[in-house]
């Protein structure tokens, strides 16, 4: 059976992750992308089930003493967890799994499954990054500053990832992303599980 490779996905809020992860679910065959529980109240337009899996606290808490979690954090009060069976599952159909977390949820899952790949988007610069804050409408500026300061300490984790993109022109940033995921499934390890009938007929 065909594995598919695991992919963490993490960037500061306002360089485009969320845009470029869907971008590329959609433009890449196999790949999906592992839908988080939260505690945090649904934003207009987000769906139960596909943006988030929206649960109370007392779920959260129930969810996380029973282990089922693959890593899990606190982010402006709420919190966010990824469920270590829907991914197990999903990698088992054969789909390579992108998860889109944080630094520090990468750090859990990259202990509990070091072969995972990691990928930080990076915003082409910090006035960029400001006004693609700023542009969402939705925040007051004292909540901008918050999301600002929190994104520059986002961005002095880059070192801990494999692969760093920046997203200045979305379609060269996309097209960088996919270059990954398609360079990574022909990886000697990948193809010897994949095409392990095609490397026995050829040397029989």
């Amino acid at each position: 059976m065909n594995t598919g490779i695991l992919y963490i996905v993490a960037a500061p809020s306002g360089a485009g992750k969320t845009s470029l992860v869907k971008s590329l679910v959609e433009a890449t065959p196999g790949v999906a992308v592992s839908v988080s529980h939260t505690t945090r109240p649904p934003r207009p337009g987000e769906q139960n089930g596909a943006h988030y899996h929206f649960v109370s606290l007392a779920a959260f808490d129930a969810m996380l003493a029973d282990g089922a979690f693959l890593e899990y954090a606190q982010v402006f009060g709420n919190r966010y967890g990824t469920s270590r069976a829907a991914v197990s599952a999903q990698l088992e159909a054969g789909l390579d799994v992108i998860l889109e977390i944080d630094w520090q949820g990468a750090r859990q899952v990259r202990a509990l499954v070091p072969d995972s790949t990691t990928i930080f988007v990076l915003p082409p610069s910090r006035e960029a990054l400001r006004q693609r804050l700023a542009g969402r409408g939705q925040d007051s500026p004292e909540t901008i500053e918050r999301r600002m300061a929190a994104a520059l300490d986002e961005l002095s984790h880059y070192a801990e990832f494999d692969y760093l993109v920046v997203n200045d022109e979305f379609s060269a940033a996309l097209e960088a992303l996919r270059a990954i995921v398609i360079a990574n499934r022909q990886r000697r390890e990948t193809q010897l599980q994949r095409q392990r009938g095609l490397l026995r007929t050829l040397l029989s």
